[in-house]
């Protein structure tokens, strides 16, 4: 594609995004590819069409992914250990987090738990940024961790040895450990919807919505 075409289809998306709010788009930084959000496959594919009738942009689309997430449901301990020597000055950076459930809804939460410098302050935030790195990178099938409160609790430097890097990796190695033993799930996106049909349609509708898993209520 040419980048007119791009152009062409960032407006597009640009137009369709401030029409609908529930539509989202936003740019894979490892990719590079273009992603566009939705409410399901059916509102992806209407934006698609859109796409093509009113603004002429025909873009090459791959198949819809699902917006899974993980949870952790127990709490646990994790211990995380960067460790190098090659000759000269290696990398060492030692920590140890416990890690919980936060409640639905809260977000991540991180706290420095660090009492009498075992971790120097100049590193407190590198280990944070690794322990949030991890979370967003996830650890059961490489979708970002929900609602998890975390505490750095202990660690130990190297008067030498030690720096952010080390550091960083030491608490994306915490993370990966804790969640080992802190009960992962996989969390799908639910809706809840409301049919209205006429009843001699009933058992068509409702052996659609129970073959896609639907639970209905009432």
């Amino acid at each position: 594609n040419s980048s007119g075409d791009r152009e062409k289809m960032s407006e597009a998306l640009q137009r369709l995004s401030e029409e609908d709010p529930t539509f989202r788009m936003f740019t894979n930084e490892e990719t590079g590819q273009l992603i566009i959000a939705g409410m399901g496959e059916l509102h992806l594919d209407i934006i698609r069409d859109r796409m093509l009738r009113e603004f002429k942009v025909e873009a090459t689309v791959g198949a819809p992914q699902i917006s899974y997430r993980e949870a952790i449901t127990a709490p646990a301990e994790g211990e995380g250990k960067f460790v190098r020597q090659s000759g000269g000055r290696g990398q060492y950076g030692h920590a140890i987090i416990n890690i919980a459930p936060n409640e639905r809804g809260k977000g991540i939460e991180v706290e420095n738990k660090i009492v009498g410098g075992v971790i120097p302050k100049e590193y407190h935030n590198a280990v944070e940024a690794g322990i949030r790195e991890a979370i967003a990178g996830g650890v059961l099938a490489g979708y970002p961790l929900v609602d998890v409160r975390v505490e750095v609790v202990d660690g130990s430097y190297h008067e030498v040895d030690s720096n952010e890097l080390a550091f960083k990796m030491a608490g994306i190695f915490a993370v990966k450990e804790a969640c080992k033993k802190a009960n992962l799930v996989l969390l799908e996106p639910i809706m809840k919807v409301e049919v209205v049909t006429p009843e001699e349609s009933q058992g068509d509708v409702m052996g659609d919505l129970n073959r896609r898993r639907g639970k209905i209520l009432g």
